[in-house]
């Protein structure tokens, strides 16, 4: 019993982190509900203290939602440092989550071995799941990845079953560079377009 019980859940945990492909022709590149307004997040970092991220408001928001034993999820983190590092100094902010039932400690271990050069704290999958509006039922893979504009908008986040664009060093940067040169104010949301055609890979 034991042994099965291992195996369903070493199999739940390929299931949930299997690589996103691109869709077909025609096919939602983002969510069905972007863009919309995000609402209040609260993230705690590996010491307890809580980060809340409305007090990022103003910046361009990068939030990966990341599995500590993900594959993908690990190169997206590593993608996203380089990103990261240059558009930091545009306005670009990068705030991790992992959510594998983590908690503090697993999140600093994420860091260190893997090399993130971004804040990386942890929460409950459930307040994952209930921002990022996935309805119950759906099948989800990881990295979720939400990206706000300086407005507080959701402006792009990923499928639940994955968007590769959102795993593509080249979409992304064609996507922060377009998103950094915003205003922080002015009008309600618009639907972001491709910012480039990205091809159809697997991630490492």
């Amino acid at each position: 019993m034991r042994l099965f019980a291992s195996a369903f859940l070493a199999l739940a945990a390929t299931l949930l982190t299997v690589p996103a492909f691109a869709a077909p022709p025609g096919a939602p590149l983002y969510a069905p509900n972007t863009p919309r307004k995000s609402p209040e997040f609260t993230i705690t970092d590996p010491a307890g203290k809580q980060i809340l991220i409305s007090a990022y408001k103003g910046k361009v928001l990068v939030l990966p939602f990341m599995f500590t034993t993900c594959p993908h999820c690990q190169h997206e983190a590593q993608l996203l440092t380089k990103l990261q590092t240059e558009f930091a100094s545009k306005g670009l902010v990068v705030l991790g989550t992992v959510f594998n039932d983590a908690n503090g400690p697993m999140a600093a271990q994420f860091v260190k071995e893997f090399g993130i050069g971004f804040p990386v704290g942890w929460a409950s999958r459930d307040s994952v799941i209930s921002y990022l509006s996935i309805p119950v039922m759906d099948r989800w893979v990881v990295p979720q990845i939400a990206v706000l504009d300086r407005k507080g908008n959701i402006v792009a986040q990923s499928l639940s079953t994955g968007t590769p664009e959102l795993q593509d060093e080249t979409y992304l940067r064609n996507l922060f560079d377009k998103l950094v040169k915003e205003p922080a104010t002015g009008s309600a949301p618009a639907a972001v377009k491709k910012a480039a055609p990205a091809a159809a890979t697997k991630t490492n």
